[in-house]
């Protein structure tokens, strides 16, 4: 099992080594020994050696929020403000899927710490439809293309718009689930229509997010009661939560001092990261978590292996 992540400024492989330091990494993404660093103001960074050494890809923008790879071995990449472009030869030339732009909403896009901007939040690839892609925007709402980016369809009713993570599951093909500022949703028809999940769960402020490998009726999220408290310096009183079959929410780990920033799962195993750089592992389905022992920078994208 290994741990990748990125803390904001660096990547870490976690018990192995960190690399670099300084770029603003923000998101990844691991296609075999192929891993992708999305940084603010450095651009793309690719590693044939998983994460050893890294080289600059000539993207256009250098501020990336999210990158992610299709099963077809297609690269996505999210950026500030809100482009999307794709790679089809692993990195080395880059193309951009401008129907994103011609989504009728796109001029209501905006983040709010910086109104006048958006950017590419989560971008999630069907691995079961390589032309299906889930686009989330922060924060403008969950676009949706069925042909590869050539077209998109706007915002998809009742799902999350101030969109913070995107999901599908690995083995039920239309099965997808999303957390953002504004509550959590899941799609049970390859991400067409949503249904909302709020019963149970009393912070609103859903962040990342993990379904059970083994499960789809199962998944979790961590959520605090708002942005400030989520954010803020002081303590976040956030929680992780589990929902199971029709629900409600239950909490299964809190209210914690940090909040989550990133939840992944992996061989009957689940962990999650948080703003104060701990790592926590559970075994049994969220029952129980216990700390691991090295503690990195703050969390803002994992992938367990």
């Amino acid at each position: 099992m290994e741990l990748l992540a990125t803390t904001g400024d660096a990547f870490v492989k976690v018990g192995a080594w960190t690399r670099l330091e300084g770029s603003g990494a923000q998101c990844l993404a691991v296609n075999g020994d192929a891993v992708y660093v999305g940084c603010r103001g450095h651009g793309l960074k690719r590693s044939v050696d998983r994460g050893d050494a890294f080289e600059d890809l000539p993207l256009r923008e250098q501020d990336v929020f999210s990158v992610a790879v299709g099963p077809d071995g297609t690269v996505y990449a999210g950026t500030e403000p809100s482009r999307l472009f794709c790679s089809r030869d692993g990195g080395d030339s880059w193309e951009e899927l401008a129907a994103l732009q011609d989504i009728p909403s796109r001029p209501n896009w905006s983040f709010p710490p910086r109104p006048w901007t958006s950017h590419v939040r989560w971008i999630a690839p069907s691995p079961h439809e390589p032309e299906v892609v889930l686009v989330g925007i922060e924060l403008g709402g969950l676009m949706r293309t069925d042909d590869g980016g050539a077209s998109f369809s706007d915002h998809r009713p009742d799902a999350a718009r101030d969109v913070h993570c995107v999901a599908w599951h690995p083995s039920a093909p239309a099965r997808a689930y999303e957390a953002g500022g504004d509550g959590a949703a899941w799609s049970r028809d390859g991400g067409r229509s949503w249904d909302r999940a709020e019963a149970g769960r009393d912070r609103r402020y859903a962040w990342a997010l993990a379904a059970d490998p083994a499960d789809p009726e199962r998944w979790f999220v961590s959520a605090a009661p708002g942005p400030f408290q989520a954010h803020g310096s002081r303590p976040s009183n956030s929680a992780i939560y589990r929902w199971e079959g029709t629900g409600p929410w239950q909490v299964i780990l809190g209210p914690l001092d940090s909040h989550v920033y990133a939840l992944a799962a992996a061989d009957h195993q689940f962990f999650a990261g948080r703003g104060d750089g701990t790592l926590l592992q559970s075994e049994d389905g969220g029952d129980t978590w216990s700390e691991l022992s090295e503690r990195i920078g703050g969390v803002t994208a994992l992938v367990a292996e």
